[in-house]
């Protein structure tokens, strides 16, 4: 893909031959594929290149080695995939309520060969009933309001792990509206970086959540509650 790595080194990020290899397959898979699922409005190179895959990454510095990481509404694989593809240590679970993303998924992790890396069809609040507070970091790149992404996120990770949601650079309405939703589902603000993208002009605001105490059973709440009736 034409000057990834020049472009990656410039926010920080290391890559050789072969992960811009599977950024190229990858990028060419997703290109096919959108013809007959749609899975992303941005196909052209140089959009996907910076506001799927250097997006993608930009918190990759945050995320403990090695650690077991979850993709709630994974869609085209952002950020899981290229976060897979920078850091082969990391243990990727991506879920997806559309079996055909799903597939797709799955197809890429093969092709890609990226091991231990898997794409689940389920609703987050199914996927949490035997999965709670199993993983180290849950990532979101979803439109979604932060008190509804935090309810999906949270009951996932460890107490000691982190929730990472990738918002606009206006976010600040949402944080106070989601002071008590953080409180309730066990979390803490760790941190917030602001990433300029100046190639594009856009900024991404990366919120960094730590989990500091178990989730209460009851969350997620079913029957798309998070959605409906967030936590206020």
């Amino acid at each position: 893909m034409k000057n990834l790595r020049e472009i990656f080194e410039k926010y920080g990020i290391k890559t050789d031959k072969n992960q811009e290899n599977q950024f190229d397959l990858y990028f060419h898979m997703l290109v096919e594929k959108n013809k007959v699922v749609n899975l992303t409005a941005i196909t052209e190179e140089e959009d996907v290149l910076f506001k799927h895959f250097l997006d993608s990454v930009l918190p990759e510095k945050f995320i403990p080695k090695n650690s077991k990481l979850v993709d709630v509404g994974s869609g085209a694989g952002f950020p899981a995939i290229p976060l897979k593809i920078v850091r082969p240590d990391l243990e990727i679970c991506m879920v997806d309520s559309l079996n055909k993303r799903v597939d797709f998924l799955n197809e890429v992790t093969q092709k890609l060969q990226l091991e231990n890396a898997n794409a689940i069809h389920s609703r987050v609040e199914d996927f949490a009933k035997d999965n709670r507070e199993s993983f180290d970091v849950a990532v979101a790149r979803a439109v979604a309001p932060l008190n509804t992404l935090l309810e999906y996120l949270l009951p996932l990770v460890k107490v000691g792990g982190k929730a990472i949601v990738y918002k606009a650079a206006k976010v600040d309405e949402e944080l106070s509206e989601s002071e008590k939703a953080i409180k309730v589902l066990g979390g803490k603000i760790e941190k917030i970086e602001i990433f300029h993208v100046k190639e594009q002009d856009f900024d991404r605001k990366i919120v960094i959540f730590e989990k500091i105490a178990p989730t209460p059973a009851k969350y997620p709440r079913p029957q798309n509650k998070p959605k409906t009736n967030p936590i206020k």
